[in-house]
């Protein structure tokens, strides 16, 4: 009888722990897409204003901040998905129409894989580091993101354009002109951005951990 009773006791027990564990993985789902999903607003509300902002030929990105928020706090597939909606804007706001004119596959190609690289990145390096230290997890997150950003969309000159930018360049060297002429005021201002907004990046991200309990990794 006694034994009877413990085997019932402690199938009703893991029954209560397995529904808690359903119950807590369903809220922490819950808090990553709504999470997300305010941060991919904000993604497409802040390329729409760097679309306005010019310096060179590009826009400079805003939206590099909440994908290193993102990623930190939701991890590295939400920082991915964030890219994404990135590149997406990039392409929609016509930022990239230059090169859609040349070569609209490499163009795609390069807009969403720098977007998606750079948030799979930043998510990488927070989620690495972050038991050692937040704030350098936070730090060198906003590095690698625009790092990565930046070289991606390099790899993806030299792939896909490279005779055209040649054209473009003319007597320059061809590489010296990608880097000082296409990328080099953007990537200083963007990193400039993420390091010197790196300690309110941090306590966002400080205030997430608290509200969603730590749970979202």
């Amino acid at each position: 009888m006694h034994r009877l009773f413990g085997q019932q006791h402690g199938s009703k027990s893991r029954e209560v722990n397995n529904m808690e564990k359903s119950l807590v993985k369903n809220r922490d789902l819950t808090y990553k897409l709504v999470g997300t999903a305010l941060l991919t607003a904000i993604v497409v509300v802040l390329q729409l204003v760097g679309g306005a902002i010019k310096i060179g030929t590009f826009s400079i990105s805003l939206v590099l901040m909440p994908i290193v928020v993102g990623a930190a706090l939701f991890g590295i597939w939400s920082g991915a998905w964030l890219g994404f909606v990135f590149g997406v804007m990039v392409m929609a706001t016509g930022d990239a129409a230059l090169f859609l004119a040349v070569n609209v596959p490499g163009t795609i190609i390069t807009v969403l894989a720098k977007g998606i690289l750079a948030g799979l990145a930043a998510g990488a390096v927070y989620k690495f580091l972050e038991k050692k230290n937040r704030y350098v997890a936070t730090l060198l997150a906003s590095i690698a993101s625009p790092v990565v950003n930046t070289g991606v969309f390099l790899i993806g000159c030299s792939v896909f354009f490279l005779d055209t930018i040649k054209s473009w360049a003319g007597d320059a060297p061809v590489f010296q002109y990608m880097i000082v002429g296409l990328v080099g005021i953007n990537f200083i201002l963007e990193l400039a951005i993420n390091l010197v907004l790196n300690p309110v990046i941090v306590r966002i991200v400080d205030i997430g951990k608290k509200t969603f309990s730590g749970k979202t990794k």
